[in-house]
């Protein structure tokens, strides 16, 4: 474009929105990025909707579930593959959600924590128009039972959530460190794309700590909806995620389903899929979706169980995307400071303005947005280690986060 300005398109709730490329940093996301879009479109992958009200697709009272569920089914015990295996094992911890308030609804999936019904979804799965106290929520368990749950938190900056069902018996899903992962390693994605539950795709993991930009579910400070913080114009950021890619096919309804590995471990929460379609009509699996890593999962559910809300890191420090050394094309190679917040942390470890950062914690930091998911997905307090480039020289600074949610 000729103003060098980005644009998203995002579908959420079934309405799709377009907005400017926002300001980020890893405080306030405020500073410009500048890579490209590539002419897709990000999905935020809840289940079908059906009958358009408003932009926003509703049911008449509630969500019908549109299978029975399907279990695993082996008919020649001979023959059987690392597929089957794995779904055999993941199946029983993966679950159906039909979530609706007066005139909206959809589906979405969950993974099992607990035994006791604690359940680890996506925040945009169980917010409806940036709410979550008007809503019903409804599990179907891989047994064909139907519970009734409620919400115990949301995360809306790494976009997860943990309702709890009325229920008990439930088999928890064993996590993996998904640190440990490996590009090309074999992948297993089970959910409830467009209602049909209990559904199997394979692949592998693609690749490793992508950024991606999601619509937050956070409710707006200003009382409006929260569809609105995706509109052209709107002040508030996207929600900047570090997630894991995979070509195993994901579509609406997988949302808060679970990526597993060849183990039936989980490495990932599947969130959203990128597609080519200018329109929410066409949106489907074209073998690029996202899962957020069982790790971030693992500590953001814990938090919310325990204390009904998470702690994110805060720098301290604006930052804006580092052009390629040509600065002629859409490469950045870096996260540059800008400013610093005086007496925060990146200020107080020794971080100077026009430092560029290029790494954190090991990970290839390659633009602004890349570090405020790096960052957001640490809790507050912890220490992480930066590589940065100043002027000709190459340093590591080790500063220890502050509390975003105090700032």
């Amino acid at each position: 474009m000729a103003d060098n300005k980005r644009h998203y398109s995002t579908q959420f709730l079934g309405e799709i929105f377009t907005l400017e490329d926002k300001q980020n940093d890893v405080y306030e996301n405020k500073v410009k990025t500048r890579s490209a879009s590539l002419g897709l479109i990000l999905v935020a992958i809840l289940g079908p909707v059906l009958g358009a009200v408003v932009g926003i697709y509703a049911y008449g009272g509630g969500v019908p579930f549109l299978t029975s569920t399907q279990q695993v089914v082996v008919n020649n015990p001979g023959s059987v593959n690392w597929v089957t295996g794995a779904a055999v094992k993941a199946l029983p911890s993966v679950v159906t959600l039909s979530v609706s308030s007066a005139s909206t609804g959809a589906t979405g999936s969950g993974v099992v924590l607990t035994s006791d019904g604690y359940i680890l979804t996506n925040a945009h799965v169980v917010t409806i128009d940036g709410e979550t106290s008007k809503v019903t929520i409804e599990v179907k368990s891989s047994a064909d039972k139907i519970y009734r749950a409620v919400v115990v938190g949301i995360d809306p900056t790494n976009d997860l959530a943990v309702i709890k069902a009325a229920g008990s018996g439930f088999t928890p899903i064993e996590f993996t460190d998904s640190a440990t992962i490996n590009v090309g390693d074999s992948a297993v994605a089970i959910g409830a794309p467009l209602g049909y539950d209990a559904t199997v795709t394979a692949g592998v993991v693609s690749a490793l700590h992508r950024t991606i930009q999601v619509a937050s579910s956070e409710v707006p400070k200003d009382g409006g909806s929260s569809l609105e913080l995706w509109k052209s114009g709107s002040s508030a950021a996207p929600v900047n995620l570090d997630v894991i890619q995979t070509d195993a096919a994901i579509n609406p309804g997988n949302s808060g389903g679970a990526l597993i590995n060849d183990k039936g471990q989980l490495i990932g929460i599947n969130v959203a899929i990128a597609s080519a379609a200018s329109t929410s009509d066409q949106v489907g699996s074209i073998g690029v979706g996202f899962a957020i890593p069982s790790n971030v999962a693992k500590r953001i559910s814990t938090q919310l169980i325990k204390e009904g809300k998470v702690s994110h890191g805060l720098l301290g420090a604006l930052v804006s995307d580092q052009p390629s050394s040509e600065g002629k094309g859409s490469f950045t190679v870096g996260a540059k400071v800008q400013q610093l917040t005086a007496g925060g942390a990146a200020e107080k470890a020794g971080l100077k303005v026009g430092d560029i950062v290029i790494g954190c914690d090991g990970q290839t930091i390659d633009s602004s947005s890349k570090l405020t998911a790096a960052i957001r997905a640490k809790e507050a307090f912890s220490t992480v280690t930066l590589k940065v480039l100043r002027g000709k020289e190459t340093l590591e600074i080790s500063p220890t986060l502050g509390d975003a949610s105090s700032k």
